[in-house]
């Protein structure tokens, strides 16, 4: 997959990085400070990077096939959007 993400693609992508990488660190703390560390942590960051940010990369990579130029861009942004603040309900539930 070869593409290049635009000025706000990239930083909705790095919101998107940004808020999958707190809930993982604040999970992990809690794991670790609750004594209860386990690997389901780890595969569960790892599933939802499968679940979430792929299909995001697969719609970066759709753009080029886009004869309009939105359709594919409005469900990049939507989806991004979608997953922003998915983690940051679970932010706040961790809290």
């Amino acid at each position: 997959m070869t593409f290049t993400l635009t000025d706000w693609m990239l930083y909705s992508m790095y919101v998107v990085l940004g808020l999958m990488a707190l809930d993982f660190l604040l999970g992990l703390y809690k794991s670790l400070k609750a004594g209860n560390f386990s690997s389901a942590l780890i595969l569960n960051y790892l599933k939802d990077l499968l679940h979430y940010v792929l299909p995001l990369f697969l719609l970066a990579n759709l753009m080029y096939l886009d004869s309009t130029g939105f359709l594919v861009l409005t469900g990049y942004y939507i989806g991004a959007f979608g997953v922003a603040l998915k983690y940051v309900y679970d932010l706040k539930n961790k809290l």
